[in-house]
């Protein structure tokens, strides 16, 4: 048997619960990885309080997770390039809180022996996301681009991209934040009334594109400082979208987690892990991202 979490309700952290599963088979062209490490994420307590319960209903007991690390114990008919004790990252959706997951080989990453597991665990996501929303948005070199909670997971992976793809970034975050967000290279700019004179003054030759992480205010300001609202991305807020023409960006791309993987390895990009909960403590995790003052990532880890 193996442990997984699930919910059988909306509801408070406290719905999750550990439950025992059969391990899953890996058919052909997967592979199955016994997890190392889970990442948590904001749309994972979205998820669970059933916030799109009206656009996206599940059916309980439902599973949860979406990005996982781990070593490769079963290889299926098909697959190349794998093979079992392999060490790999990768997403897989609302399967990832479990001691085992079964994935396509084609969606997996090798792991480098030096990023660790808790990191590998915490990439997948937040880095596609970042790497895909940025180029939706059409980021470039000399571009200014206002990045709204920028020392969140995304926000920490989207500020390191924008400056190594030769951007100047303005990131909004608490003061307790700046200092961490000066030290990616960004300039840090507080929350709050009078946000759209701040940047001015820090960006008076106006800002070029703006990845939205929040919603409320951070779309208004968007408006008002990036001329062309198309290279306006947003990550939550869909109805913004469709009223103001702005883009609803993200997703996943295996190639850019490649890429991502190989920064981290070199050195050239980071990923904080804010805190580590084991597997059946997924409730404890999730208080804290809801939080909302997570500095990059919460991680589950297994036992």
């Amino acid at each position: 048997m193996a442990i997984a979490i699930v919910f059988a309700e909306y509801g408070d952290p406290q719905v999750l619960r550990p439950i025992d599963i059969d391990p899953p088979t890996a058919a052909a062209g997967q592979v199955r990885v016994q997890v190392k490490a889970a990442g948590v994420n904001p749309v994972d307590v979205k998820l669970r309080r059933g916030d799109f319960a009206a656009a996206m209903p599940v059916d309980f007991p439902s599973r949860i997770g979406n990005e996982y690390a781990g070593i490769i114990d079963q290889v299926g008919d098909e697959v190349t390039g794998f093979a079992v004790g392999d060490h790999v990252l990768g997403s897989a959706t609302g399967q990832c809180y479990a001691e085992y997951v079964v994935v396509d080989a084609a969606d997996v990453v090798a792991k480098p022996a030096g990023i660790p597991w808790t990191v590998a665990a915490g990439l997948p996501a937040v880095g596609q996301t970042a790497h895909t929303a940025l180029r939706q948005i059409v980021v470039r070199a000399g571009d200014t681009v206002l990045i709204h909670a920028a020392a969140g997971g995304v926000g920490t992976i989207a500020t390191q991209l924008a400056r190594l793809w030769g951007a100047a970034v303005i990131g909004t975050a608490s003061e307790r934040n700046h200092n961490y967000l000066r030290s990616l290279g960004a300039t840090p700019v507080v929350y709050g009334d009078g946000l759209v004179e701040r940047v001015h003054a820090l960006a008076p030759a106006g800002v070029d594109a703006a990845l939205d992480a929040i919603g409320g205010e951070a779309i208004t300001v968007s408006l008002a400082l990036v001329p062309d609202h198309g290279r306006i991305g947003t990550l939550v807020d869909a109805e913004a979208a469709r009223t103001h023409g702005i883009q609803r960006v993200g997703g996943r791309s295996t190639v850019a987690l490649r890429e991502l993987v190989t920064l981290y390895d070199q050195g050239s990009l980071q990923l904080p892990i804010h805190a580590t909960f084991p597997l059946t403590e997924a409730h404890h995790a999730h208080h804290e991202v809801q939080t909302g003052h997570v500095r990059g990532k919460v991680v589950l880890t297994m036992p």
